[in-house]
């Protein structure tokens, strides 16, 4: 099932991430991924995701989120299963994509690398995802249109946190 967790301090007095928010919002979604968590903040401290893992596809390590490229240039926390991952993964590989992993999160995080936010329209199945762009110094928010994975935010006008589960959100504070 998985959960996602995050904080966006997008406002020009938006606090830094606070990583003990963060914890208490993915702690609060421990139903959700029994199998890990991890915790990501970016370098400039006004973005942080968090995830609760329940594996699936590619049990290893190189599965584990948030997962991030090139260093953290881009970041990805996602909650969902892509149908056609495979598919896009063998289109992504013939175009010079090379992956470390067998995941589908992999195949997400690249797919946006080319295509941007327009990747969504390529995707078939269920998922909410949270991906964080350092260049743009923004994060991309979607979820599935039928909304089968769930997708919570909230916005003070500084920051904005969003979680898979409104109890984390309330976990997070704020």
């Amino acid at each position: 099932m998985c959960g996602i967790a995050g904080l966006f301090g997008y406002g020009p007095n938006a606090p830094p991430v606070d990583r003990d928010a963060l914890e208490r919002m993915t702690g609060a979604m421990i139903p959700r991924g029994p199998d890990g968590d991890g915790i990501w903040i970016s370098d400039d401290d006004r973005t942080g995701f968090g995830h609760r893992r329940l594996s699936i596809i590619d049990l290893s390590d190189g599965g584990a989120q948030p997962m991030l490229l090139d260093g953290g240039r881009l970041a990805i926390s996602y909650n969902g299963e892509i149908y056609n991952f495979r598919a896009l993964r063998a289109e992504l590989e013939s175009a010079g994509t090379i992956f470390r992993s067998d995941s589908d999160t992999e195949v997400l995080i690249h797919l946006y690398d080319r295509h941007g936010p327009a990747m969504v329209e390529r995707l078939r199945g269920m998922f909410a995802l949270a991906i964080y762009d350092r260049d743009k110094r923004g994060v991309f928010l979607a979820r599935d249109g039928f909304g089968i994975k769930p997708l919570y935010y909230a916005d003070d006008g500084h920051t904005l946190r969003f979680a898979s589960q409104v109890k984390a959100l309330l976990a997070g504070g704020g």
